[in-house]
C-alpha cells in the first residue's frame, strides 16, 4: 500500500493576485489583503525540501498553530482570520520583517553546536562560561535570522538589523517584547502539558500599520520541547534530553552524511522511517495539544481542500 501524502497544491482561486511555494507551504494572495496558506506535507530540513512527504504533518502543524494563535491573541494581534480546512489558514496580508525572532531558553541544537565548537558569542549575544548541551540558560536570550528568500537564514545580531535599517530600533524593540511574551505563555502551556518550550521562533508583519503576529507559531518545525519529567535527572547523569521536535530528523540526515552542504545527496527515505517521522509528529500534537489527534481523509483531499477554500473565500 503507498503511503498518501500531500505533497504539493496548484489552485486558481477568484481575485487570486500571485501564488508562492514556500519550503512547506503553498500560498495563495487573493486580492491585495487576503493569504491562503496550504500546509503540505513536505519536510525540510538545512533549508532543503526532502524527497519524500511525511503523511498528516502539514495537518500537525496547521492545527498545533491555530491552537496556539488562538491562545496568545491577548499578547499581540495575528493573522489568522479562519481555518477552513485541516491543512488551511486564511489570513490578513502582512508586510513581513525581514527578520525570525528566534528565542532561545536553553542551550540546544544551533546554539549547542555553536558552543561546542569553541564560539561564546551567537548573534551578538554572550554566552557564559561552563555550559552544557541542553542546559538552561540564565534567562531568555534572541538570537535572530535574516529572513532569506531562498537559501539559508543567516544569524544576525540586534545591532546589525538596526544599523543596517532591517528593521526600525522602535520596531524592532517592539518585537523583542512581544517575543519574550509569547514565549513565556509558550512554556506556561508546554509545562501544564508536561513539557518544556526550548526554542522557537516567531514571524511578524505590519498590517494597518499595526504589529502583527504571522505564520505558524509552537509547532515542531519552528520549536523544540523536551519532557519535562525527568530533565533534571538527564542533565545531571549527562544523559541526552528526550525530546519532541523535528531535531530527530536533522541527527539522523548529519549520521547519513547530510547537511544541507554542497555535493551532498539526501539519503533515501524508507517507508517505515517516514512513517516514523508521522508517528512522531502526531505524538507531539497530542501532547502538546492535550487533543486525540484526528486524521484527515486523504481519498479526495485535493478537492475537498479547494472546496473548502473556495466556499470560504465566498464569505470574506
Amino acid at each position: 500500500m503507498s503511503i498518501k501524502t500531500l505533497d504539493y497544491t496548484n489552485f486558481k482561486f477568484d481575485n487570486q493576485t500571485a501564488y508562492y511555494k514556500g519550503k512547506v507551504r503553498d500560498v495563495y494572495t487573493i486580492g491585495d489583503s487576503l493569504l491562503v496558506m496550504i500546509a503540505s506535507d513536505r519536510i525540510s530540513a538545512f533549508d532543503v525540501v526532502l524527497p519524500r512527504g511525511i503523511p498528516y504533518k502539514g495537518q500537525v502543524l496547521n492545527q498545533i498553530a491555530e491552537q496556539f494563535l488562538n491562545a496568545t491573541k491577548d499578547i499581540i494581534p495575528n493573522w489568522l482570520i479562519s481555518t477552513p480546512h485541516s491543512h488551511v489558514s486564511i489570513g490578513r496580508m502582512c508586510q513581513p520583517f525581514k527578520v525570525e525572532m528566534v528565542v532561545r531558553g536553553y542551550l540546544s541544537g544551533h546554539a549547542a553546536r555553536t558552543y561546542a565548537s569553541g564560539l561564546r558569542e551567537l548573534c551578538g549575544v554572550k554566552l557564559a562560561e561552563g555550559l552544557k548541551e541542553s542546559d538552561k540558560l540564565p534567562q531568555p536570550i534572541i538570537t535572530p535570522t535574516t529572513k532569506a528568500s531562498e537559501g539559508h537564514d543567516e544569524d544576525i545580531s540586534r545591532e546589525e538589523i538596526i544599523k543596517q535599517g532591517i528593521v526600525s530600533k522602535e520596531h524592532y524593540e517592539q518585537l523583542e517584547k512581544y517575543t519574550l511574551a509569547l514565549y513565556a505563555r509558550g512554556q506556561e502551556i508546554a509545562n501544564k502539558m508536561g513539557l518544556i518550550l526550548v526554542d522557537t521562533k516567531y514571524e511578524f508583519g505590519l498590517f494597518d500599520g499595526k504589529i502583527y503576529l504571522m505564520d505558524e507559531i509552537h509547532t515542531p518545525d519552528s520549536s523544540r520541547y523536551f519532557y519535562l519529567e525527568g530533565y533534571e535527572a538527564r542533565q545531571k547523569n549527562g544523559e541526552e534530553q528526550k525530546q519532541l521536535s523535528k531535531e530527530f530528523v536533522r541527527r539522523w540526515l548529519i549520521e547519513n552524511g547530510f547537511q544541507g552542504k554542497e555535493g551532498q545527496t539526501v539519503p533515501v527515505m524508507n517507508d517505515e522511517w517516514v512513517e516514523e517521522i508521522s508517528n512522531r509528529y502526531i505524538e507531539l500534537y497530542e501532547k502538546v495539544t492535550g487533543k486525540t489527534f484526528v486524521k484527515a481523509n486523504y481519498d479526495n483531499i485535493l478537492a475537498d481542500i479547494e472546496n473548502s477554500i473556495k466556499n470560504e473565500l465566498k464569505k470574506l
